[in-house]
This record gives C-alpha cells, structure tokens and sequence, in this order.
C-alpha cells in the first residue's frame, strides 16, 4: 500500500469487537468487507495493541473491579491471532492499522508492516510512546479529544518538523456521544488552524443517526472513523459500536455527500440543461442597421433584446475580448448569429502572453510581489505583441512609484514621453537597447539610466529583459506616443489581477 493517508478514507475500529476469539472477528471482517465493497471509497480495518504483559501494572493484572482491566483480559489475543486478521483484511484490499499503547506494540506494528499508526486520543500527548512511532516511516492519524489547543500545536510541530505523513480527527470521548456534544464546528476550526494538515472526524455517536457524516463531509473531512461490531447471540454490542446495516445506511449517507457536493477542487463544468435555461434568459444581439459583408461588428452596430433566437450570440458573449466579423450581408433587426457572424475569441492570445510571461519570470528567477497586477500593452494590436509590445507588473503607486517592465525576447516598444512623470530605468536581467532623444545606449544587468520629463524615449531587447522602473507617481494618461496610431488606438492595453498561478 501506499506511504500516503488516501482521501476519503473510512477506518473500521474493532477495538475489543472481536471478543477474544479469532473466527469471530474474520467473520466481522468479511461481513463489513462485503458492505464496503458497494461504495466508492478508500477502507481500513483498525486493531487496538497493548502489550498487557507489560502495559497493567504488576499489582493490578487481578483486579477485574476494574472496568478495562476486566475487559482487556477477558478479549486478549495473541499476536498471532492478530496476524491472522490482517491477512483477512489484506483479502479484502483494506488497508491496515492499529492503534498502539505502548512501545512495545509500535514494534509488533513494525513486524506485521501495517499501513497506518493511529494515536489514540488518551495517547495524544504521551511523549515516549510518540517519540517511539515517529522512528519509523509510516503515515499517521491522531485523534484530539480532550486535547488543548496548546497540545495539538505542539504535536502538529512535532510531526511537521519530522516531514511525516499525518493526519488529526476531530473526536468527542463520550461513549455513545450525545449530538449536543459532537462539536462539529471545530473541524472548521482545525482545517483554519492547521491550513497544510488533513482532518478528520473519528466519531461515536449513536449509529443509526446518518446526519452527522452528511454535515462532517460537507465541512471538509476526509478521514472517518467508527467502531463495528457483528451481532452474535453469545456477545452483547456497546451503545456506539456500528452493525454491517448500519455502516451500509452510514456509507449511503456519505455517498450521498459526496455526490451532492460534487467536485471541490476546481470549479465545475455546467451541465447541457443549465446552460439551456440560463441562455434562454439572456438578451440576444441584433443589428441596429444594416451590416455588409466583411464587415467587422462594433457597439454602435447592434443593439441587445430579449428572447433570444436558437444559435444566437447573447450580451453575454459581447465584450473587448470578443470580435465580430459579418460573414454575409445581415439586415436591420437580425440576430447576430452563428450563420451568419465569425466570432473571435482574442482571451486565447492574453493567456498565451500570459503563459509566456510566466514562463520568462521563472527563467530570470525574478520574485513577484503577491498581488501584483499584470498590464499587457499591445500597441498595434495583439497580433503585433510579439513585435510592439510591453508587460508591466505594477507594485506600488504614491508619491513614488515601481514597476517591473517584461520585454520579451525579440520585442520594442514605440517612441513615446510623460510630461509628469520622470523614470529611472535599471535593469534586473537581460540586455536592452534604449533611444533618449534621438542617443542610443545599451543596458546590461546592474545598469541605470534615468528619462526626464518630455524626453522621447523608446526601448528594445533581442534575448528579453526585466526592468525595475523607479519613478514619480503614474498617472494613467501621461504616455504620448509619437505614431498617432497607437494614441488613437483606445483598447491598447489588457490589464490582469488574476494571472499568477
């Protein structure tokens, strides 16, 4: 099996379920086995070890007064027997676990080579016996009951600091755990507190009340833990213990989860019917006159009505990035439409640059500022970029300003001055070729030029380069450009937040 803890992992805790005999607990393995094998989902089988020769105190090993002394004498098995229910569970492609309470019991793990330690929620802070489990290399689950925030800090560090594979549970140590106290919330709490660290919910509530996996999956869980039991005439099952019914009705509700969840790693693709309805909603493009043919279709040619016609382009499919092209004469009042319209997506081209832009950053091993936004400026057009064009990355605007300017390889940027801002150019990486009224001088890295007010001033660099710009403060209609063109051309910048990956 896998080093890792694998998503969506349901664990089985016998515990003492097996009452001290073998067959019984085969047969509880195969009978939740069979259950299991119907859902979608990763499974475990989790023992409990204790080395009771050495784990009860010498004086106590008679005192059946005692609750757990009593119980965990009456159920001991040997490690053989122990042997013989994780060759059954391994036939049922489960994964392994145990729960160790004390050192000796890590080493029994060792030797039977589980899958998965599992600390137990009174075990949670016990130095020597973690101090013992972290000398191997196998993932970890932890439970927190009872746990101060404190302590969970500290073993969070603890297992962090050892790079090791684990997880924490939320867990309420009540057995059968009324709902009043389950504290579901502090899942929450723990993904907030612990961002890097997967959590889960070992749980003892009453079994036959589903609703509680419905709320711990939708909060985020991924691990879960419930002991079983197989009903037998000759052994009575605790107030918490699950029945293969019960797991079945428990496993249902999660799948259900699941599917009404969906996916939440990434967003998700709206299916055919949702799309109908919402498009069937939207206002259509019609022509507000008369458009030739080869014509390319501006704002002042269309208009937007509701309802909109089959294979019509909506308002929503109307902005800067999207061209239109007539493909056919279209009268007045027609819709603007798949037949008789070609549609441009120009976005492609920004994400290209985009990609590019990244690609070239990562090169120059130049350190971003986190949030910065990302200006493309296509002077003649996106199709030109890679000849005429400028990335800017801006950082901070005030009283002073800085930027980093991206000149990808092979690109110039035209002639142009500010007649408020005055610039000093130094370049981070690269080499580039820089006019300041009509003087040509060349830039390598660690170079500084400055470029007053009103100078004209235009730049280029065969390989690309990375400029840290210092200035006064930008202000957005300070670039004159000498071609009339490139003023004339209103839409010659895009401008990104989201761009970083």
């Amino acid at each position: 099996m896998s080093k890792k803890i694998p998503n969506n992992l349901f664990i089985l805790e016998m515990a003492n379920n097996h009452m001290g005999q073998v067959n019984h607990g085969i047969k509880l393995i195969k009978a939740f086995g069979k259950i299991c094998k119907k859902y979608p989902f990763n499974f475990a089988f989790k023992f409990q070890y204790r080395e009771l020769r050495t784990f009860i105190h010498p004086k106590m090993k008679k005192r059946k007064d005692v609750k757990f002394i009593k119980r965990f004498s009456e159920t001991e098995l040997q490690k053989s027997d122990f042997t013989k229910f994780i060759t059954a569970v391994k036939k049922q492609n489960f994964y392994t676990i145990s729960t160790p309470f004390d050192e000796e019991s890590v080493q029994l793990i060792e030797k039977q080579n589980l899958d998965i330690i599992k600390i137990a929620s009174c075990s949670f802070n016990d130095w020597p016996l973690l101090e013992r489990v972290v000398e191997n290399n196998k993932p970890i689950i932890a439970s927190t009951a009872g746990a101060k925030e404190k302590d969970i800090d500290q073993i969070v560090s603890f297992l962090n600091h050892r790079k090791k594979e684990f997880a924490i549970m939320h867990c309420i140590a009540e057995y059968p755990t009324p709902s009043k106290n389950l504290n579901l919330a502090q899942i929450n709490y723990l993904k907030k507190r612990y961002p890097n660290v997967r959590i889960g919910f070992s749980t003892h509530e009453n079994p036959s009340d589903e609703r509680f996996i419905l709320m711990a999956y939708s909060m985020g869980a991924s691990i879960f833990e419930r002991h079983v039991a197989l009903p037998d005439k000759l052994f009575d099952i605790n107030e918490y213990s699950s029945t293969p019914s019960q797991i079945d009705n428990w496993l249902k509700a999660a799948k259900f989860a699941k599917i009404a969840l969906g996916n939440q790693n990434k967003k998700s693709i709206p299916n055919k019917k949702e799309i109908l309805n919402l498009t069937s909603l939207q206002r259509g493009i019609f022509a507000k006159k008369f458009i030739r043919k080869n014509q390319n279709i501006t704002r002042h040619d269309v208009y937007f009505a509701f309802p909109p016609e089959k294979k019509q382009y909506t308002a929503n499919n109307w902005s800067k990035y999207l061209k239109y092209k007539a493909k056919k004469n279209i009268k007045k009042n027609d819709s603007i439409n798949q037949f008789n319209s070609k549609l441009t997506d120009t976005r492609e081209k920004i994400w290209l640059i985009v990609k590019k832009v990244r690609n070239f950053l990562k090169k120059s091993k130049t350190t971003i500022p986190g949030g910065a936004s990302l200006e493309i400026s296509h002077h003649y057009g996106l199709d030109k970029f890679n000849k005429f064009g400028l990335v800017m990355l801006d950082v901070i605007n005030r009283d002073y300003c800085k930027k980093l300017l991206v000149l990808l390889p092979g690109q110039h940027h035209p002639e142009q001055m500010h007649k408020k801002k005055e610039e000093t150019f130094h370049i981070l990486y690269g080499s580039v070729k820089i006019n300041i009224d009509g003087k040509n001088i060349t830039l390598n890295v660690g170079d500084v030029a400055t470029i007053l007010k009103k100078q004209k001033h235009a730049f280029s660099s065969n390989k690309g380069a990375i400029i840290e710009e210092i200035s006064t403060t930008h202000y957005k209609n300070d670039s004159f450009y000498s071609d009339k063109k490139i003023m004339n051309n209103k839409n010659r910048k895009t401008i990104l937040t989201y761009w970083m990956e």
